[in-house]
């Protein structure tokens, strides 16, 4: 079951996608969200390359686990995505994910300057990868 994630953010959403059996996730793309909202051919492009059963979002949920005004606007978002693409989503707390994904990318060495444009596409790879290692996790348990 291949996955796809999305960061979305009023400006740019990053993507990221798992391999065929939704093990591990990895960085695609980042692209202007008006782009995604759209549906625009380079968001298609990624869709049809990959080939998802299924959209996990990350939604940005206050450090007190409430939601908020900006993540219901990503589930706004979310929603219309989905129904665009005929893929149904799931949600993934998106906490601190912005954060890892500066740590990460600092600890190789890059600069502010060189994160720019990929920060977006890290995060959304570390909330997909919560999300398959939660699967799992599902499926030891059960």
């Amino acid at each position: 079951m291949r996955l796809i994630a999305l960061d979305i953010g009023r400006v740019r959403t990053g993507i990221a996608a798992s391999d065929a059996d939704a093990t591990i996730a990895s960085p695609v793309k980042v692209l202007p969200s008006q782009e995604v909202f759209g549906n625009a051919r380079s968001f298609r492009n990624i869709i049809e390359d990959y080939e998802p059963e299924r959209i996990v979002v990350g939604l940005p949920i206050s450090m007190d686990g409430e939601e908020n005004e900006q993540a219901k606007w990503v589930r706004e978002r979310a929603e219309s995505i989905s129904a665009a693409i005929g893929v149904p989503v799931d949600y993934q707390d998106e906490r601190l994910s912005s954060t890892q994904a500066k740590s990460i990318m600092r600890e190789r060495g890059l600069t502010e300057r060189d994160m720019r444009g990929k920060l977006d596409m890290v995060a959304a790879s570390i909330i997909l990868q919560t999300y398959i290692d939660s699967l799992r996790e599902e499926e030891t348990d059960a």
